[in-house]
């Protein structure tokens, strides 16, 4: 017997219209690539997505096809998503932090039929234009005023490409299964691969991080994304947002310390998110120029583990409470959240940074679990680590073109490729990727932990850890370190540091000291090129 409920579509342009009707007043603030700052609503996003709408259909771009798009957080962009989506296109959001090679074998990979760039980024476009084998024409996301002089097929300004278009655009209808946008892997081993969001995928991933105990945004929330629209979904703040009516503060092209917290203090922000380095330089702003958080009240932390000292900073110095995240582009991207259970609220505060400092707990709608190289499932006891695994409804179930079926398993779960703890309590910790664990001597030596507590010295603005050849122990850590801007410390400082934190047999056999350490695309560090930097390092312990 089935159930005698309305079939009512999970579509994602019923986000943008819910939030005009119901929100239509509540304020999107952009920082415009031009500079000023822009003001607009929710009722006239939904009107001018529409636009967009009837635009792209006028230009020939149908159900299937795929536009994409190259840039910064802003309304502009925001109202592309929608109307690329309301017509069963599919929006496309190329990461313009790749490099040229690596954009143009992803645009052609998708078949991208337009693209949407903010004048930024007008010099990479130029350059990349002739090898876009499917693109037809190119809108510049600014006015007339600010377009740029450069021979790009069909090129207009955006206001221009929708200002005769209809604003009363009638959505078009279909399946929720429909696919609605498409990001691609960072491509850390081979060429990258491309997820297919699904209009439903998109909007239960919405409902999901919209649980008091994930986000928890509200009507009455100012939130700030700092995380770029194209690094997975902008973390679902851009359907999370209209869907319960929070003002959203876009950032565009400035994320430095200074333009973050100007945007911060001038515009009310009570939530924003982004990656560790992002926030590595707004605290070090904070520090220089002895200012406080007047509205803040919570800082989402994901791409990338955050350090033990960064959520201590924000939750004593600032009164910022620090909710640490993970998931992957596969994930849409939130797969774990680190809010407080009850179990773990009454515990002393540092008890509490120890469950703070793991990845967080799955919200409803996130299966996972652990399994060792037999499949076979492991304990959730905090000690056993082995390969992590998540199924859920917006987790990719395959990638398009059918690439990488090997992450896919027959019952549905993917592996993440991650080395991971599940505790009894639920929280997940990410020890390593499964290609970046150091195995020294048959044992596993997680680099994460070592990172973590390294950068809890008063002196260290970033570490990496790496496994270099040891003759013995087939391999042994290699702490590399960036010194905070006029600090000093030398490697038997760092070392006595560390000592007594975590087990002898994890301590680096050797510490060096860099300008700066590599990082992807997406703001995680680089291992690939430090072991090729370092492929090569004899360490001290490994002399004859």
């Amino acid at each position: 017997m089935l159930g005698l409920m309305q079939d009512w579509p999970l579509l994602v342009h019923k986000i943008i219209d819910h939030a005009a009707l119901n929100h239509g007043d509540r304020e999107v603030v952009t920082r415009l690539v031009e500079g000023p700052i822009h003001r607009t609503n929710y009722r006239e996003i939904a009107r001018r997505s529409r636009q967009v709408a009837d635009a792209l259909e006028r230009r020939g771009i149908t159900f299937g096809d795929r536009v994409a798009t190259l840039a910064w957080n802003g309304h502009r962009h925001m109202e592309t998503w929608y109307g690329i989506a309301g017509i069963g296109a599919v929006y496309h959001t190329l990461n313009p932090r790749l490099f040229p090679d690596q954009i143009v074998y992803i645009a052609n990979h998708a078949e991208d039929q337009a693209l949407f760039f903010d004048t930024t980024f007008t010099d990479l476009v130029v350059k990349i234009a002739p090898q876009l084998k499917q693109v037809k024409f190119y809108i510049a996301l600014t006015d007339r005023a600010h377009l740029p002089d450069v021979d790009l097929p069909g090129l207009m300004a955006y206001e221009d490409f929708i200002a005769d278009a209809d604003p009363e655009f009638k959505w078009k209808e279909f399946d929720e299964n429909t696919a609605c946008g498409l990001c691609y892997t960072s491509g850390t081993t081979g060429n990258p691969k491309g997820v297919l969001y699904s209009h439903r995928s998109n909007v239960l991933h919405a409902l999901i991080v919209a649980q008091k105990d994930a986000h928890g945004l509200s009507n009455t929330d100012f939130v700030l994304p700092v995380v770029p629209m194209f690094h997975a979904n902008a973390w679902a703040i851009t359907f999370e947002a209209p869907m319960v009516g929070a003002k959203v503060v876009f950032p565009g092209p400035k994320l430095d310390g200074a333009s973050v917290y100007e945007l911060l203090e001038s515009e009310g922000v009570t939530m924003t998110a982004a990656v560790p380095t992002v926030w590595l330089m707004l605290l070090q702003y904070l520090e220089q120029n002895n200012l406080k958080l007047s509205t803040l009240k919570m800082v989402l932390i994901g791409g990338s583990a955050c350090p033990r000292s960064m959520i201590e900073t924000f939750e004593k110095k600032y009164g910022v409470q620090v909710v640490h995240a993970w998931g992957m582009t596969e994930m849409s991207p939130l797969g774990t959240l680190g809010t407080m259970k009850h179990a773990i609220a009454h515990l002393p505060y540092d008890k509490q940074l120890d469950y703070k400092c793991k990845q967080g707990h799955a919200p409803f709608g996130v299966e996972m679990k652990i399994t060792d190289d037999e499949n076979r499932e492991l304990p959730r006891d905090g000690k056993a680590f082995g390969r992590l695994k998540v199924r859920g409804p917006a987790i990719a179930k395959g990638y398009m073109g059918g690439e990488g079926k090997a992450a896919f398993d027959h019952d549905g779960w993917f592996d993440t490729g991650d080395v991971a703890t599940l505790c009894p309590q639920g929280y997940m910790t990410i020890t390593d990727r499964a290609k970046d664990v150091i195995k020294s001597g048959g044992e596993w030596i997680s680099s994460i932990d070592i990172e973590n507590l390294a950068v809890g010295h008063p002196a260290v603005a970033e570490a990496a850890v790496i496994g270099v050849y040891h003759p013995k122990w087939d391999e042994r850590p290699l702490l590399i370190v960036v010194l905070k801007p006029g600090q000093k410390a030398t490697r038997d400082e760092l070392l006595a540091y560390l000592n007594g934190k975590i087990a002898k047999w994890w301590m680096p056999d050797d510490v060096v000291f860099v300008d700066e350490i590599p990082h992807t695309a997406t703001g995680k560090i680089q291992k690939t090129t430090l072991r090729e930097k370092f492929g090569k390092y004899q360490l001290p312990t490994a002399a004859a």
